[in-house]
This record gives C-alpha cells, sequence and structure tokens, in this order.
C-alpha cells in the first residue's frame, strides 16, 4: 500500500500544480515532479544511482524527439502564415461555407482525421489548429477542440502504428491482433456520436450544435463509418482512409448548405470575392506536399519507409562509461548502454516528421512563393523564440517519465496498474481504459501506453478470465483517448498556438469528455 501512495502522489501533486487557481507553468511544474519521482527511487525503492542517472540522460535526450517536430511544425506554420497562404486558404474555406459548425468539423475533425492516418505524431493538431486559429477562432479554444476531436483516429494512426507496433511484444498472431482492431474501431465508432459535439462545445454554443446537427453527423459518419468497415480486414489503413473519405464528403456537403443552417453576414462584412482554383492549390500547395510526403514515407509497400528507418550501423564510437554511441544508415543515432546499464536512446532522424516532411516542404516552398531572406529570417527566428520554454517542459515530462517506467514489474507505473487490477478483478474491464489513459498521459504517446501496459492488460485479462481481445481493445481505446489529456500533446499546440501557462487550464476541461470517453468504451465492452 505504501508503494501504491508514493507511486501515485507524485502524479497527484503534479496535476494540483498545474490546474490549481494560478496554476504552475509546465516548465516549473514537470521538472519538480521529475525531481520528486527521481527522490523517491532512490530513497524509497532503492535504485542504484547508475540507473537513475541513465533513465535521467535518456529522458534528456528523448526530449529532442517532440521538440524537433514542434519546432517544424511552427516552421511550417510561420511559413504559410508570413507567405499569406492562410489568407488564402481562409478566404477559400469561407466560401466553401461561413457557418462556424463546418468549418470546425471541415478541419478540426475531418481533416485532422486524415493527417493523424498518415502520421499520427501531434501532426493533426499542428497542421489543423493554426488554419482554424486563422479563420478567426481562440486560440485557447482551438487548442481543447483539437485535443479532443484528435482521438477517434489515434489507434489507427501513423499508418496503424499503435495497434500493430504497440502490441508487437504480447505475441499475438496476426488473427488476434485484427480482432482486437475491430472490437477498437467499434468502440470508437459509437464513441464518435458523442466526441465532435464535446469538442465543438468548447468553441460554439449548444445551439448552434443542435441547429447543425445534421451536418454534424454526416461528417463524423463520413469519417468514421469506412473507418470501421475497413478495420474489419486491415489495421493499418482505417483513419487514413477514412479522413480522406470524410474530407472530401464533408467539403461536398458543407457546400450544398445540407444540414447547416445559412450564415448571414454581418453588416459590417465585407463581400469577399471568389478565390481562383490556381491560387487555393498554390496556397495549399505545403499542405499537399505535407500530406503525400508522410504518405509515401510511413506505408511500407512504396518501400522508402524501410529505407528511413534502416538501422544498419554505419559508424560506431565508444565513449567510455557514457556509452556506445552509433550512426545508421538512414542516419538513426543511438546511444547504447548508457552508463553500463541497458538503457538506451535513439533518434530516427529522416523518418520523425521534423526534417521530413516539415523543414523539407518549408525548404521547397521558400522560393515557390518566393519569400524575400527578411521572411526566411523571421521564420526561424519566431520559431527558436516559441521552443524554448517548451523544450523545458518537454524535459522534465520525458525524464518523469523514464523515472516512472524505471524498475521493471516493481516500477511505479507499474505497481498503479497492478493495484487496479487486483482492485477491481473481474470488473476490470470498466477501467481498463483508463490504464490506457493513463499511459498516454506520462508517455505523451497512444503507442507507448501500448507498449507499456499492453502486457499487464493482457495478464490481467488471463488471470480474471476476461477476452483478450476486448480487454487489449479498450487499452488501445484508452491511449488515443488519452490524447486529451496528454501533457506533451498540451504543450505541443499550445507552443505551436502561442498561448502560454494554459496546461492546467487546458487539462482540466479536456479531462471531462475524456472521462465521459470512458464510460462509453465501458458500456460498449460489455455489449460486445
Amino acid at each position: 500500500m505504501t508503494s501504491l501512495f508514493l507511486s501515485v502522489i507524485p502524479i497527484v501533486i503534479l496535476i494540483w500544480m498545474m490546474t490549481k487557481k494560478n496554476g504552475i507553468p509546465s516548465h516549473i511544474a514537470l521538472p519538480i515532479t521529475a525531481l520528486m519521482v527521481g527522490a523517491l527511487q532512490l530513497f524509497y525503492f532503492g535504485t542504484d544511482t547508475t540507473l537513475i542517472s541513465a533513465n535521467v540522460i535518456a529522458g534528456m535526450l528523448s526530449a529532442i524527439t517532440p521538440i524537433s517536430i514542434v519546432a517544424g511544425a511552427i516552421l511550417l506554420n510561420r511559413m504559410i502564415y508570413l507567405s499569406g497562404s492562410e489568407d488564402v486558404i481562409r478566404r477559400w474555406l469561407e466560401g466553401i461555407s461561413r457557418n462556424q459548425v463546418a468549418q470546425l468539423m471541415i478541419i478540426g475533425w475531418a481533416f485532422a482525421f486524415m493527417i493523424e492516418g498518415a502520421s499520427g505524431f501531434g501532426t493533426p493538431a499542428a497542421i489543423a489548429a493554426p488554419i482554424l486559429v486563422g479563420l478567426g477562432f481562440n486560440p485557447l479554444k482551438v487548442a481543447m477542440l483539437a485535443l479532443v476531436m484528435n482521438s477517434v483516429p489515434v489507434s489507427f494512426g501513423a499508418v496503424g502504428t499503435p495497434t500493430w507496433f504497440g502490441f508487437s511484444n504480447l505475441g499475438l498472431d496476426d488473427a488476434t491482433l485484427l480482432e482486437t482492431g475491430k472490437i477498437t474501431a467499434l468502440i470508437h465508432l459509437v464513441a464518435a456520436f458523442i466526441i465532435p459535439p464535446m469538442a465543438l462545445r468548447f468553441i460554439v454554443s449548444w445551439s448552434d450544435i443542435r441547429r447543425n446537427y445534421l451536418f454534424v453527423l454526416i461528417s463524423t459518419l463520413s469519417c468514421t463509418v469506412p473507418y470501421f468497415l475497413l478495420a474489419q480486414w486491415n489495421y493499418e489503413f482505417p483513419a487514413l482512409v477514412g479522413g480522406a473519405t470524410g474530407l472530401v464528403l464533408s467539403v461536398i456537403v458543407a457546400r450544398s448548405g445540407f444540414g447547416l443552417v445559412k450564415t448571414q453576414p454581418t453588416s459590417d462584412a465585407k463581400a469577399s470575392s471568389p478565390v481562383a482554383a490556381r491560387d487555393v492549390f498554390k496556397a495549399m500547395t505545403p499542405t499537399i506536399l505535407l500530406i503525400v510526403i508522410l504518405i509515401v514515407t510511413r506505408i511500407k509497400q512504396f518501400g522508402i519507409k524501410s529505407m528511413l528507418t534502416d538501422s544498419t550501423e554505419m559508424f560506431s564510437i565508444s565513449f567510455g562509461p557514457l556509452g556506445d554511441f552509433s550512426i545508421s544508415q538512414a542516419l538513426i543515432f543511438k546511444l547504447s548502454h548508457i552508463l553500463g546499464t541497458d538503457v538506451s536512446w535513439a533518434y530516427k532522424t529522416l523518418y520523425v516528421p521534423a526534417l521530413i516532411p516539415f523543414l523539407l516542404v518549408v525548404l521547397i516552398s521558400i522560393p515557390l512563393f518566393r519569400l524575400p531572406t527578411s521572411v526566411v529570417k523571421q521564420m526561424f527566428a519566431e520559431t527558436g523564440i516559441r521552443i524554448k520554454m517548451p523544450f523545458v517542459a518537454l524535459v522534465g515530462a520525458l525524464i518523469m517519465v523514464k523515472l516512472m517506467m524505471t524498475g521493471g514489474e516493481n516500477s511505479p507505473i507499474m505497481t498503479t496498474g497492478q493495484a487496479f487490477s487486483d482492485l477491481m478483478g473481474t470488473s476490470w474491464q470498466y477501467v481498463a481504459a483508463y490504464l490506457g489513459a493513463l499511459g498516454a498521459f506520462f508517455s505523451g504517446s497512444a503507442t507507448v501506453s501500448n507498449l507499456t501496459f499492453g502486457a499487464i492488460q493482457q495478464t490481467i485479462a488471463i488471470n480474471v478470465g476476461l477476452p483478450q481481445t476486448t480487454i487489449l481493445a479498450l487499452q488501445s481505446v484508452g491511449g488515443a483517448m488519452g490524447n486529451m489529456v496528454c501533457i506533451n500533446n498540451i504543450i505541443a499546440v499550445s507552443t505551436i498556438l502561442g498561448i502560454a501557462n494554459k496546461e492546467g487550464f487546458i487539462i482540466k476541461r479536456t479531462v471531462v469528455p475524456m472521462v465521459v470517453y470512458g464510460i462509453g468504451a465501458a458500456i460498449m465492452s460489455t455489449l460486445i
């Protein structure tokens, strides 16, 4: 009981620090929490100082992945804004429909759904959220909407990575993995009737949602029906195909005005002239390039993914006690046996969506839009300014995660999970999704949540006699819904939108739809 209490208390304190009135910013709260967990590992769990130090080093290095993605997303956002493309896209979307609900569903739901299917890594919010802010929506409200909307597609995001890779260490055959994916998709399909309206409520009134609900429903189902159908025989492409289908149908339906209340322009609104198709295509070129590159580099059948993830060693050097450093043919930087332990770190330079596609698209777009040197300098300068504090926060977050996972079966995170399972017994399915969400909250990734908690969920299912596929599906759904409250994602979208010190405020509001999601998942699991 003492181990459980001490394992949970740092997280409770972290949540309190960030959500209390005048909450402590994440770049202060997270390093403090990491220090607390380190002290517990040292003085209570008796963890070797070398192992603690190795995990601290790995945590610091691991921050390079999310911060490079955020930096790339900000740089692309600044380029789109300063080139005037954002204004063209805004006017084009207004031409499709001036209805705010339609705009939010097209970009915040369907477009983000498709991007999640292609890439994951937090890129949906990074790309979709700035477009919505450009349409005049409040940045803080957009951040919350983006976090909640980007949950349903996550289990099959990045071409199914959370499913096929997240459960890769469980020894599942393909039929079992496919069955798990089917159940996961069914739970998400049902949850999608609730989640978009709850996300929309952050920005528009319930009255507006009700009056435009037919369009909301059409846009939702245009993504989730193909998503669910494809999951019956494939666990890689449901989100990508569902999002692409939904985006096309949502635009067509919005243009017709079907299911939407006609929006009257205000008396001082200027009549905007139609945007030429050529201008729209040029403005959308960076986004189109981004999507194409993501798809080509993520779908293994094209053969490029294996090139970008080739771990064949090209160069290595020993740094003595610090560890062994190597570079692969695909420029994967790896530090192994840190401080003589089994702890390691790796950075997939060409696969992490920082250089490819973000920086690559920006470099292509500079001559395309004929941007002067002064604007290019401004893009990079603004990017550098925005990532300073988030970098500190992410370093604290990832050190905390590494230390929470240190100790194997006796680690604080495993102690917490096992205690909950012992408490619930055969009723475990009612809370299984929340363990998946806890993993995403800690790690910032549904894939890592599945890798971390998949084994314990599987063991619990076997021990208490629950269907293994159902419990693993709940784990997968939990990892997806945990995106709503994931600290890494909150920091990332806040940084991209220029929101400061609002992490606690966001968590307090996005936790509500997450809890509702978990209740819905639990109910569905009893009916399957």
